[in-house]
This record gives structure tokens, sequence and C-alpha cells, in this order.
């Protein structure tokens, strides 16, 4: 009775069936971008702003005084004046801007007092994402992955929407929060659907050539945002895209991989056939039934990746990785938002950056390691991060050197992260541990705009000390995790436990991977 795999190989790993559906689902990866760092184009501050205070001019003239606008914003307007004694009291009749830019700081006046609520957009849409990943990834693993990716599509350009037209704040933060949560369900089940109907040995590949797309989303993003004059106009732009993808319902099919899972034997082996047919390749009548192997079928628990020493500490170790990529990463993305320059030359230059990220992961990860790379590229964010806050403003040409590398560091460890935390765990907990670890990720989005903005407001460089403290510590932390180069990937805990004792990495090899037990469960 042949695996699945065995069954994927005979109708082609990686043909042309696959190729293309990889290239239209990595297709995601951009619009996702759109959403995931949005806020920098939608909530830019305008450069001045004042109360619009009733009667001001007349009170002005009759009074004899002016005030110079750029210098007002949040600060008191009479503050340069001696004797005053009138009692400041808050901004009631709205505020104006110049130049008006129409954004969702002037749109819903988040200045001054209410400047925390920006932060707030940004923190609920990593809220939905959290949601997302839980939710939908249930549903994807319950009722189908391409069903929920098209279902979360239609979600993301509904709300989306809805975003754009929202006529007071609080609509705007509730359906921005539906936004994440649909946007984590496109991005999810496309990475699954990709990583499952190609080959184990392409499967690295892919999972780190998906995310060079959503770093073209990066670079196109300020592009959009100069041709569009406004946040609307820029929102139903990086919304709108979505609705394309519910095409894939005539071109993408179900994952045969989840339909063996659920015991669709036909439908599974309908797609196998299609994709061989697709590939040059003739899958033999005598695959009629196809195993599952317990990975698929298993229900594992938290307690299960902490109950041993060996997977606690790999399990602490990658949950504080995951939430440090996310914190320093969105942590960059939006800071480019308030350091002044322009802002749309810099954002596609930071994109441009990470390019080279994915190359260097590919070269290195062989030749050295997961962890060494995974060490450095933590590291070199986390010093770049300090010494940015040390170099003059007289000499942009190097903190610009400086920041880039710093960028560089974490989009690499971002994506070295997946790879490692997949590698570190046994057969039966990976999906779950995965997923789980994953989810510090999105905790880390919603804290990192009140660590950016707010500390901001105290010192322009202080969140890079803080940025900078987190990456380096990561860089150490990772370095006390198993390398996995060259060794058979676990299968039970037990393995992991021998991993993590081993004093030389790579004498790991000598233990025989054991044959997958299969579940009664078949075609």
């Amino acid at each position: 009775m042949p695996s699945f795999d065995e069954a994927l190989q005979r109708a082609g790993e990686f043909g042309r069936f696959q190729r293309r559906a990889f290239l239209l689902l990595c297709l995601t990866g951009v619009p996702f971008a759109f959403l995931f760092v949005g806020v920098v184009f939608l909530g830019s501050r305008p450069e001045r702003f004042w109360c619009r205070g009733p009667g001001a001019a007349a009170l002005a003239e009759r009074c004899g005084w002016s005030a110079n606008v750029s210098a007002l914003g949040c600060q008191d307007p009479l503050a340069a004046f001696p004797n005053r004694s009138a009692p400041l009291e808050p901004c009631r009749s709205g505020w104006r801007y110049a130049p008006a830019p129409a954004t969702i700081v002037s749109q819903f006046d988040l200045v001054c007092v209410n400047a925390w609520l920006l932060d707030l957009t940004q923190a609920i849409l990593n809220l939905g994402f959290l949601t997302g990943a839980f939710t939908l990834g249930y549903a994807a693993d319950r009722y189908g992955r391409i069903v929920i990716y098209l279902i979360s599509c239609f979600g993301v350009g509904v709300t989306g929407i809805v975003v754009a037209f929202a006529p007071n704040f609080t609509v705007f933060v509730v359906f921005r929060f539906l936004q994440g949560v649909f946007g984590k369900g496109t991005w999810i089940t496309c990475y699954v659907i990709v990583t499952e109907i190609v080959g184990s040995k392409q499967r690295r590949i892919v999972g780190i050539v998906i995310q060079m797309f959503f770093t073209l989303g990066i670079m196109i993003l300020p592009g959009i945002a100069y041709f569009i004059p406004n946040w609307q106009g820029i929102q139903l732009a990086i919304t709108l895209p979505n609705f394309l993808f519910l095409l894939y319902y005539w071109v993408v099919p179900e994952s045969p991989r989840w339909l063996v899972t659920q015991k669709k034997g036909e439908k599974a082996l309908g797609v196998l056939r299609r994709i061989a047919k697709c590939n040059g390749k003739y899958l033999s009548p005598s695959y009629s039934e196809i195993t599952v192997t317990d990975e698929e079928v298993s229900n594992p628990s938290f307690l299960d990746l902490v109950r041993t020493p060996q997977m606690r500490k790999c399990t602490l170790i990658l949950m504080f990785a995951w939430f440090t990529s996310a914190v320093v990463y969105q942590g960059l993305v939006m800071r480019l938002g308030i350091i002044g320059g322009n802002l749309y030359i810099d954002f596609f230059i930071s994109g441009v950056v990470e390019l080279p990220g994915a190359l260097l992961i590919l070269l290195t990860i062989e030749r050295f390691g997961r962890r060494l790379p995974f060490a450095l590229s933590n590291v070199v964010a986390g010093v770049a991060c300090l010494v940015t806050v040390f170099i003059p403003e007289g000499i942009p040409w190097l903190r610009t050197t400086v920041a880039t590398l710093g960028r560089l560091g974490i989009t690499m460890a971002f994506e070295i992260v997946y790879l490692v935390n997949s590698e570190l765990y046994p057969t039966t907990l990976r999906n779950f541990g995965v997923s789980l670890c994953s989810g510090l990720c999105d905790f880390g989005g919603v804290v990192a705009p009140f660590l950016l903005f707010r500390l901001a407001a105290v010192w322009l460089e202080l969140p890079l000390i803080i940025f900078g403290i987190l990456a380096s510590i990561c860089g150490g932390l990772v370095m006390l995790l198993p390398e996995t180069k060259g060794i058979v990937l676990p299968e039970t805990v037990e393995d992991v436990e021998k991993l993590g004792s081993s004093i030389f990495p790579n004498a790991c090899k000598c233990f025989q991977r054991k044959k997958t037990q299969v579940s009664s469960s078949h075609l």
C-alpha cells in the first residue's frame, strides 16, 4: 500500500502543474504585504496641524497677535506669551492640517491625545492576524485548504472596501481587525497548499521563495501610494486585487494530501492523476489506496511541546525568536514613516534590501548550517540598530548603510526561524508546534506599533535601542538550539532529546530514521 509521498513522486514532485500553481499562489504574498505594512502610507502624519477654534481669526485680529502655524501642533499656542492666565482645554472643534493629505490621521483626527489610536490601528490588524491564524488555520484543516483560501480572499476584499469607506473610527477599527483575520487566512492557506503539492525536497526552497513575493509587494507599495493622493484610494488599490484570486477556483485544486486525511480517496486520486497528466507522467491504476501517516491525524497539545527538557528549551527560544523577529521587522518598517526623508524612495530601497536575504539564506544554510546564520542575522540586526543611534545625522550615507544591514539581518532571521522551527520538532508535533510558536509573531506585531510610536515620542532613537537589545539577546539564545544541518528530521520526542544533548550536532546523523507508523486510515 503506497504512501501519499510515493504517489506524488510518481505523479511528479515539481513538474509543470506545481510550478504553475506555485506561481499563482505566490502572488497572494503581494497584497498581503500591502496589508501588512500599508499603515506607513495610510497613516502618514501631516507636517503641520492646529486646532480649529471657533472665532480664532477674529480673536487674533482684535488682540493683535498671530502664531506661527508650523510651531503649533500639540503645543500650547500661548506658551510664548507672558502673563497668560487662560487655562488650556481640549480641542473640541476639530483640527486643520497643512498641507492637507487625506490620511487616516487627518480623517479621524489621530493627533495629540488621540495619537495612540494610530498605534491601535496596526495593533488591531495584528490581533486579527493572530485570530485568523488559529480560527482559519483550524478551519482549513477541517473544511479544506482551497475553500478557506477562497473565502479568505473574498473576506479580505469585502472588509477592505468597508475600511475604505468607514464613516467613523470605530467601524474602521472593527473591519480592519476582520481584514487582518481574512488576510492571515489567505497567507497561511496559500503557503500550506504550496508546500503540500510539492515533494519534500522542494518544500524548503518554495518556502523561502514565496517570501520574495512578499518583498515584491513591499517594493510596489510606495509606487501605489505615490500616484494615489488619498488613503481611501490606496486602501482600495491594495484591497481589490484579492478578488482576482477567486478565479483560482477553476485553476488550483484542493490539496490532495488534505483529501487523503479526510478519507476522500476518489477526489484525492483524481487530483493526483490531474497532476500526473499535466506533468507528462502516468499514475498506475494500482494506486487505489494511499496510506495516511500519524503526522497527519495526530492531535497534539501544548504540554507535548514543554514536557521534556530539550523540547521545552527549543519551544521557549523559538517563541522568543518569532516575537523578536516580528517586533524588530515591523518596527523598522514603520519607523520609515517618522524619520523624515523621502518616504517613497526609502521604503522602496528597504524592500530591495530584502531580496538578497533569500539568496544569502540558500547559500549559507547548507554550507554553515542553520544555527550560525540564524544567530548572526539577529546579531547583525541588533548591532546595526544600536550603532545607528550613535551615528551623527550629518553622516546620512553611513546611517543609511548601517540601517540597511539591520533590515537585511532581521529579514533573514524572519525567514530562517520558520525553517529552524519546522526542523526541530518531531513529525507528530511539527505542524502544531510551528503554528503555536509563530503565533508569537502576531503578538509581536500587536506590541510593535505601541513600542515604536510611544517610545519615539520620548526620543526618536529610543525604539532602536530596544530593537537592538531584543535582536542581540535572540542571537545569543538561538546558539543554544541544536544544529539540524545534515541530519534526519526527528520523528519522536526522544529523537529531539538525543539531538539536543549531542555535543557534536553532525554526529546525530547516526540515529536511524524509524519507519513511519501508519494509521488505519486509507483510501
